[in-house]
């Protein structure tokens, strides 16, 4: 698989729709022209997968942007979350509604619980399954998930999540949580991939890009993907932008693997989900 990845490389879910190995993460994107910039210099790029959620609020400008790119939204793959404070099965379907109409689709491609809010969970995901059922939703999934909450999903609903979306770095592996999520079938998705860029200086990383000709970024990224998981580096530069997407011509090696995987130092930015009740 490593060999033949690209630029558009797609991963079948459990639900049996694809999704796009690699993206563009909106978080922290200024809404207005700074978002609608981004995306449409990542779709020109060749990007084909959009993260944003209604938290971030930018999914108007998203919306903008892939309105105004010209490429055919099938070829396009939308994530999009229900946040914190919108949980519950009537406040799901309202809050989907708001931003589906922000982004100006007939249907969002993937789903996300953003974050698992204690005794809403099982109300917010049935309200995702109806939202599905009735093709307003092509997948869904949850985002900072741990084992517990997973299973409490398995026991309550009548599908799987496809996806589990975790704060995920060579600096920050989350095994307990990673390693779980796979054994259940679930697909993984990484975001803060270049742990915000404070790691960049690591003499073990910088000795990889300098073996490879590449960047730290670059390593990083390539790492995640090398292990099979969706990558969503956020960046509004177009020089970065373009550079995160030059991963596909080379490979890392067993030991660069191996020795990136001995980076873990539980470097993180968001909550440990495995702390939340």
């Amino acid at each position: 698989m490593t060999n033949t990845l690209h630029l558009q490389s797609r991963v079948t879910l459990s639900d049996g729709n694809t999704m796009p190995l690699f993206g563009l993460g909106v978080w922290a994107a200024n809404p207005g022209q700074e978002t609608q910039d981004a995306v449409s210099c990542a779709l020109e790029v060749g990007y084909r997968h959009i993260d944003t959620a209604s938290m971030y609020g930018n999914e108007q400008d998203v919306g903008s942007a892939l309105n105004a790119c010209g490429v055919p939204r099938n070829e396009i793959f939308v994530t999009t979350k229900v946040w914190e404070t919108e949980q519950g099965y009537e406040p799901t379907l309202r809050a989907f509604g708001q931003s589906q109409q922000k982004l100006g689709l007939e249907f969002v491609d993937l789903y996300l619980i953003h974050w698992p809010v204690e005794g809403q969970r099982v109300d917010t995901w049935q309200a995702l399954e109806r939202l599905q059922n009735e093709g307003r939703v092509k997948s869904i999934g949850v985002s900072n998930f741990s084992p517990n909450h997973l299973q409490e999903i398995f026991e309550s609903g009548k599908q799987r999540p496809t996806v589990n979306q975790i704060e995920l770095s060579p600096f920050l592996q989350q095994r307990t949580i990673a390693d779980f999520t796979r054994s259940a079938g679930i697909h993984l998705t990484a975001y803060c991939p270049l742990a915000r860029g404070e790691r960049f200086s690591h003499r073990s990383l910088q000795d990889i890009a300098e073996q490879t000709g590449k960047t730290p970024a670059q390593i990083m990224i390539r790492w995640g993907l090398q292990q099979g998981q969706t990558m969503i580096p956020k960046s509004v530069n177009p020089v970065r932008i373009r550079q995160n997407a030059d991963v596909f011509d080379f490979t890392l090696s067993d030991k660069q693997m191996r020795l990136l995987a001995e980076l873990d130092e539980g470097f993180r930015f968001c909550p440990n989900p495995l702390d939340q009740p």
